[in-house]
């Protein structure tokens, strides 16, 4: 069983759905999802809020936030998370905000710096990762793989 498998499955088990906001992985943590047999039981709707325009409009992210923390924090993450979850009714949201590169990175935020929001059955918590430059579509594949398992390990408590 995949670790997408997995997720699927335990998101039947607990009744619950799941709903995404992403920046940086643009889109590829909900096509996890719709790989899997039976996401339509899970997944009704996910949101790729590219454009800080996107993120205010689809996930609900203030634009005091935005314009305070910048795109890539854990305060607009979160609030893509939370965004996500009232927008689409879920029980589960991740928001997702990163420098995938090659270019865009800083000295407080290089390359690879990636902020994640985390709505579980009300609970909202976020994290900052560090993955490094290790390309593009690396950076972007860690990410998914990351709150794979984050949302699993929450699943399982």
């Amino acid at each position: 069983m995949t670790k997408s498998e997995e997720l699927v499955s335990l998101l039947i088990d607990k009744g619950h759905t799941i709903s995404f906001a992403e920046s940086c992985t643009g889109g590829m943590a909900a096509a996890s999802i719709v790989d899997v047999a039976d996401a339509s039981k899970v997944l009704n709707a996910s949101f790729v809020t590219y454009a800080n325009e996107a993120k205010i409009k689809y996930a609900n992210v203030s634009g005091e936030t935005l314009d305070k923390y910048g795109a890539v924090s854990e305060q607009t993450a979160g609030e893509m998370a939370e965004g996500a979850a009232k927008a689409n009714n879920a029980d589960v949201a991740v928001g997702i905000s990163g420098i995938a590169g090659p270019t865009g990175g800083t000295e407080d935020k290089p390359v690879g710096t990636v902020c994640f929001g985390y709505y579980v059955a009300g609970k909202l918590f976020t994290e900052t990762v560090h993955f490094g430059n290790l390309g593009r579509n690396n950076v972007r594949r860690k990410s998914v793989e990351h709150v794979t398992d984050v949302i699993i390990n929450e699943l399982k408590k």
